[in-house]
């Protein structure tokens, strides 16, 4: 039996039948030690847009699970980091291979289980796609140094080694192409992984991780489990014990000082991938046939459960009005559906119920707040129908797209990030007030300006605090082999995705070789030109 075949035969042993129209449903595991483990204490992941379809049933990582998980990472390591670099991108471009295979089914099983369109979750696989195939080469360009010494016979060089036993905490908004761009790099670098996976995308994990399976990884190399934030802090236990020399969050802002205290405490620089309140100018000569249909997206898109998500949409006074009452009348139109049975819809449910009561409380602190509700009246039922709904709308966790103006930079409304399907619309005079706005939060995530005056594409470029920013562009989107992050609120200077994300899994080890035939000191003994005769070794001693 063949290695594709083994696989197949162990996938079909967590499918239970079922005669649910969107597919079995999953008798979970977690993955340790290149084994499936099915554990006790399970929960289960429902489908957000459809409560009564249980995507499956999955097992939370007890302390002895966790125990063998991290006995199972470090001694995989010693023999993972030894492999050459090159061999091990190879079989990241296996990856990609059986990615490309399942990419259909695997994109069936995010918008299943996270309720985005099936357009977005065939993105967030293309994403992984890419971040394979890109790593795949860097197998062979893992790149140190030589460097000229001041001392002749003498050679000095640097070179790149992996940190160790690396754990990955990630969100459910993204949970195919978040941890594609966090494994994939750690393990080009030589690196083991444990994935603690989002309550909310055990399947989606799960599902990644036995694609890692089929591509050859060797067992320990990549290990997944499941659970609540407790099972989160339980694995944080180790970083101060020395077992984990690396954490890569991807979560909120709060979560993560915790986990950067934690560290930060035993020495290590985790990588923080947090929130955003991220803002999006539209100056007065905006091409708005353009800038409309990308604020919709920017905003409303994938439910606006982007840490990406446009909160702000600053707008100077002179094409004001012009902008809201085109924004009004497409936002008007958007259309909501359960994505797996609707087609053409912007947007499905929200992601899980803690974010659906964030959402309605909002509605309610956002008045007393001071902001003026122009649209958006919550939780959409068949008593609090939307016009542009298709299907049953009691079935999940669909809110409608919500609309604020007359936001201030002094308000919550304008502070806070919410999750999900609401911006203001903030009314500026000039293009400083607007970047004083841009500016006026204590987020740092991404940022967008719609403009035609090359100038004022400089000024913004190099005033805006944001680790990212697009010019007639929206607010979300990334690209692979650009860098990913943010800085204030929104993250600790670490970047995901392209070349730079090499330096958050790997260490720097400087090594020189003296190859004169007698003691030579650097500093002391370099000539400078002045040609003086060096005080030697014989000089200090009988």
């Amino acid at each position: 039996m063949s290695k594709v075949q083994k696989l197949k035969s162990t996938t079909d042993a967590f499918l239970k039948a079922s005669k649910s129209i969107y597919g079995p449903e999953i008798s979970g595991s977690h993955l340790i030690n290149g084994k499936l483990k099915r554990g006790e204490n399970f929960f289960q992941s429902l489908n957000p847009a459809d409560l009564s379809d249980v995507v499956g049933s999955f097992p939370s990582a007890s302390k002895k699970d966790i125990d063998e998980t991290v006995k199972a990472a470090a001694a995989a390591y010693e023999k993972w980091r030894k492999v050459p670099a090159p061999v091990r991108g190879n079989a990241i471009g296996r990856l990609a291979q059986v990615l490309e295979r399942e990419k259909e089914n695997l994109a069936k099983i995010i918008t299943r289980e996270i309720g985005k369109t099936l357009k977005e979750s065939l993105g967030e696989v293309q994403e992984a796609i890419d971040t394979a195939l890109f790593f795949q080469s860097e197998g062979r360009r893992l790149y140190g140094q030589t460097v000229p010494s001041e001392l002749p016979q003498k050679e000095l060089m640097t070179y790149r080694r992996p940190l160790g036993v690396c754990l990955m905490i990630t969100a459910s908004n993204f949970p195919f192409a978040v941890p594609s761009w966090k494994i994939i790099p750690a393990l080009i670098a030589g690196n083991t992984v444990i994935w603690k996976s989002s309550q909310d995308a055990p399947a989606t994990a799960l599902s990644f991780a036995m694609c890692f399976q089929e591509a050859g990884f060797p067992a320990g190399v990549v290990n997944l489990i499941h659970g609540d934030g407790e099972v989160g802090q339980t694995c944080l236990e180790y970083v101060e014990k020395g077992l984990v020399q690396k954490v890569s969050f991807t979560g909120s802002t709060a979560v993560g000082k915790k986990i950067g205290e934690i560290c930060g405490r035993a020495l290590q620089i985790p990588s923080l991938e947090l929130g955003g309140k991220n803002p999006l100018i539209i100056y007065k000569d905006a091409d708005l046939d353009k800038a409309i249909p990308t604020s919709i997206v920017s905003c409303y898109g994938t439910a606006g459960q982007r840490c990406t998500s446009t909160g702000n949409i600053i707008i100077h006074k002179d094409i004001y009005d012009e902008f809201k009452s085109k924004f009004m009348k497409a936002a008007s139109g958007i259309k909501i559906g359960n994505p797996l049975l609707s087609k053409n819809i912007l947007y499905g449910p929200l992601i899980a119920e803690r974010y659906l009561q964030n959402f309605l409380k909002h509605l309610e602190w956002g008045k007393k707040d001071g902001g003026r509700l122009l649209f958006g009246n919550g939780r959409i039922s068949k008593k609090n129908p939307y016009p542009n709904f298709s299907g049953d709308p009691d079935a999940g966790w669909f809110v409608t797209p919500t609309l604020w103006e007359g936001v201030k930079k002094d308000m919550r409304l304008f502070q806070e990030e919410i999750f999900g399907p609401t911006v203001n619309l903030v009314k500026v005079n000039s293009f400083d007030e607007a970047m004083e706005c841009a500016n006026g939060h204590d987020y740092g995530l991404s940022s967008a300006i719609f403009t035609e005056d090359a100038h004022l594409m400089l000024e913004f470029k190099e005033n805006i605090q944001a680790g990212m920013s697009s010019i007639n562009n929206s607010t979300t989107g990334a690209e692979a082999h650009l860098p990913f992050g943010g800085i204030k609120g929104s993250g600790n200077g670490t970047r995901e995705s392209g070349i730079w994300v090499l330096d958050s899994y790997t260490r720097w080890h400087a090594v020189n070789v003296d190859l004169a035939s007698q003691l030579q000191l650097a500093q002391m003994d370099t000539d400078y030109g002045d040609f003086r005769e060096p005080i030697s070794f014989k000089d200090w001693v009988k």
